[in-house]
C-alpha cells in the first residue's frame, strides 16, 4: 500500500442539515461530528469550503501527535 508522506485520519464524519434552496444552492448547516462542532453555510461551495477546512485541520492535529510522539 502507498503511504502518503502525511499521515493523517483517513475519515471524518459530517452531517448535513439542508434548511432550504435558494439562488440555485443550498444553506443550511454541517456538524463535524467528531469534534461535536457545528457551522452555518450559505452556499454548496461555502459547505465544501467548511468541510476541506476541517479535514485539514484533522491532518495538522495528527502531523502534530506524530511530531510529539516521536520524540
Amino acid at each position: 500500500m502507498n503511504k502518503s508522506k502525511h499521515s493523517y485520519k483517513e475519515k471524518n464524519t459530517f452531517i448535513v442539515k439542508l434548511d432550504n434552496r435558494q439562488r440555485d444552492t443550498w444553506q443550511g448547516e454541517v456538524v463535524w461530528a467528531d469534534e461535536n462542532r457545528t457551522e452555518r453555510f450559505r452556499s454548496a461551495l461555502e459547505l465544501i469550503k467548511l468541510m476541506d477546512e476541517a479535514m485539514n485541520k484533522s491532518a495538522e492535529a495528527a502531523s502534530f501527535t506524530d511530531k510529539t510522539s516521536a520524540v
